[in-house]
């Protein structure tokens, strides 16, 4: 299964929080922390919701 590499790249602050919470169900609290997680449909509706504050990459 293909795994997905998230980097905070901006902060959440000023944005709705639905947004935060999105944030918060990825594990991303503080700007430059990544993580790297399974690519799933919750997942990737999370990531769609925030994705003007992250950054993604595909891993093999």
């Amino acid at each position: 299964m293909a795994r997905l590499k998230v980097k905070l790249v901006k902060s959440p602050i000023g944005y709705p929080k639905d947004q935060k919470a999105a944030l918060k169900a990825l594990g991303l609290t503080k700007l430059q922390r990544e993580r790297i997680l399974e690519d799933t449909p919750a997942i990737r509706g999370n990531v769609r919701k925030v994705a003007h504050l992250l950054q993604v990459e595909v891993l093999e």
